[in-house]
């Protein structure tokens, strides 16, 4: 099996499960402390699909520790598959519930302007949170791809 950059138990694997892990905390963490997130629906998704992938990653994570410190190999056709599913099925929530709260948040500054009528909303919070999923998937999107080409290499 080839050794491609993002691999799990490899030093940029563990890099890219730590950036999906704090960034998705972090959208969990700028929404939950905006006030008025729990009135769409949209938004309470994002906090869903973000808490997933905080646990994912996190799980994933701690995997790539201890194959790192141990020596351990994660190369094996099971563990890449579980990887991979893992990965697309995350990584296919996350960019469906960050595209939702934006579509959401367009309608709420441009098209209503909702955020100027009612103060209580805090659409720069809104903002935020969503620009943090949104790096999140990103750096899942990385990943997927990286196991889609392990598990095609096998």
């Amino acid at each position: 099996m080839k050794e491609l950059f993002g691999s799990p138990g490899r030093k940029s694997g563990l890099i890219l499960r730590i950036g999906q892990c704090v960034s998705a905390a972090a959208s969990i963490g700028v929404m939950a402390s905006a006030s008025g997130f729990s009135t769409t629906t949209a938004f309470c998704y994002l906090i869903a699909s973000m808490g997933l992938q905080v646990l994912w990653s996190f799980g994933l994570m701690c995997l790539d520790i201890h194959a790192l410190r141990f020596n351990k190999d994660l190369h094996t056709n099971i563990i890449v598959s579980l990887f991979v599913v893992g990965d697309w099925v995350t990584a296919t929530l996350s960019l469906a519930a960050a595209c939702s709260s934006a579509g959401v948040m367009v309608l709420f500054t441009r098209d209503t302007d909702i955020c100027n009528i009612d103060l209580n909303l805090s659409c720069d919070m809104f903002q935020i949170s969503i620009a943090f999923a949104f790096a999140s998937w990103f750096l899942l999107a990385i990943s997927s791809y990286i196991m889609f080409w392990l598990v095609a290499s096998i």
